[in-house]
């Protein structure tokens, strides 16, 4: 989709046109599908940009214009400045006409990644080096900025669009673009090597049970026992390490919570698409400038508790709020769903623990882990493969406290080789331990939604 289309439907962001900065020529030309269906020179590109960037703070600063009336005056201008050369070809005309416009008001050489279906994330280490993720595997392009200055005018559009900041007194900063894709910021001098900027897309796409078993990464049987965990509200944690799809896992367990049921959402950035009637989404904030008016995951969570929910969805806990969030599910709150990062179930379960810990509680470690044990009733470990494939690895049942010990039960396992992949991906089939929380009926369709 071209930018211009894309605009039709959503908003510019904030203040896209008012930066002085020169624009990329590197970028302009490697902004179009194929460099060489560009039809201009870099100098003549640039002198596109710099008229129609000349033009439009020229009108912006006589009238107040929206973000409709913004983009339709940009692309007449671009299309008057483009009128002066000789473009015959109809394709080239229009892949340098994106071009300028992805400068002008989309996030520059980063736009057509965005706008890139099959690129699931985009890294950038510095102003020289642009990697993507695409099919599960990196990759380097060959798109540059021409400076860290211009990367930074491209970062403070991107923060700015979501309400955040990002400068030196606070040199990271976690949030979201105006279409959902979580960004992530660290400046220097925490960047040795300049401005370091991590955006995982935000896909449309709603997966659901069958989506995964279609993709070997869950299968039949354990999709039905997980739809009946969920609706007969079960405490699940969903864990992995980085880049797993916890939260798309999050997203499917949660498509099977009753309708009629209320959800409170808690997330550092939102990012689950929760098709619920009745859902109130809560997200964090950062300090100010003065350093106050902060609100925490911990918080959020707390607060939920007084908003009536029949489960509350964690995003992702990671700090104190894991004992907040245990409370919640042992108080009425049964249901609840959560992610955190871990290697395997077991090492879920001594994260759970040192993060209730130094959240500075004065528990003996045996009440804690007596929480744990009667609050959290199934993990759910997430695993990528050696090609990018994201699967789950095991199902996991917490039994109870044995001692001082938390007592599990493998429930489905995947007997997985030193390198998995695609090609040879082992089944996740039961273990013929049977849960004895969730009660399955065999008989039972893999839903949907």
């Amino acid at each position: 989709m071209s930018l211009a289309a894309r605009f039709d439907t959503k908003s510019l962001p904030e203040a896209a046109v008012f930066t002085e900065d020169a624009p990329s020529l590197q970028e302009l030309y490697e902004a179009s599908s194929d460099l060489n269906l560009c039809a201009l020179e870099r100098s003549e590109l640039s002198t596109v940009v710099d008229s129609v960037r000349t033009s439009l703070q020229s009108a912006t600063r006589e009238q107040q214009l929206g973000g409709e009336q913004l983009r339709r005056l940009a692309e007449r201008e671009v299309d008057e400045a483009l009128g002066k050369y000789a473009i015959s070809d109809r394709q080239q005309l229009m892949n340098t006409r994106d071009a300028v416009l992805n400068e002008l008001l989309g996030y520059g050489p980063l736009q057509e990644l965005l706008d890139r279906a099959e690129v699931s994330e985009i890294m950038v280490n510095g102003h020289q080096q642009i990697f993507i993720e695409r099919n599960g595997r990196l990759e380097r392009t060959g798109r540059t900025f021409d400076s860290e200055d211009h990367l930074r005018a491209v970062i403070d559009r991107m923060v700015r669009s979501s309400g955040r900041r990002v400068d030196q007194s606070s040199p990271m900063v976690d949030a979201r673009l105006p279409d959902g894709s979580r960004l992530n910021v660290v400046l220097p001098p925490l960047a040795v090597d300049g401005p370091s900027v991590t955006i995982r897309k935000f896909t449309a796409q709603h997966l659901t049970s069958s989506d995964l078993v279609e993709r070997g990464a869950l299968s039949p049987e354990a999709a039905t026992f997980l739809s009946e965990a969920v609706s007969q509200r079960r405490n699940i944690i969903v864990s992995g390490g980085t880049g797993t799809g916890k939260t798309t896992m999050l997203n499917v367990l949660s498509s099977h919570i009753a309708r009629s049921e209320r959800v409170v959402t808690v997330e550092d950035a939102v990012e689950l698409q929760l098709d619920m009637p009745n859902i109130i989404r809560l997200e964090s904030r950062p300090a100010n400038t003065e350093g106050a008016g902060a609100v925490t995951i911990r918080d959020l969570v707390r607060n939920s508790l007084r908003m009536r929910p029949d489960r509350i969805v964690v995003g992702e806990v990671r700090g104190a709020e894991a004992l907040d969030m245990l409370q919640a599910m042992n108080t009425g709150h049964d249901g609840s769903l959560s992610t955190l990062h871990a290697n395997n179930p077991r090492d879920a379960i001594r994260r759970l623990e040192t993060m209730v810990l130094l959240g500075g509680v004065d528990l003996p470690l045996r009440a804690i882990r007596e929480q744990v044990a009667s609050a959290v009733d199934l993990i759910v470990q997430l695993t990528r493969g050696s090609d990018g494939a994201r699967f789950v690895s095991s199902i996991t049942e917490v039994v109870g406290l044995e001692g001082d010990v938390v007592s599990t039960a493998e429930l489905f396992n995947r007997s997985l080789p030193s390198t998995a992949d695609r090609a040879a991906l082992p089944p996740l089939v039961s273990t013929g331990v049977t849960s004895q929380l969730v009660q399955t009926s065999t008989s039972r369709p893999i839903e949907g939604n």
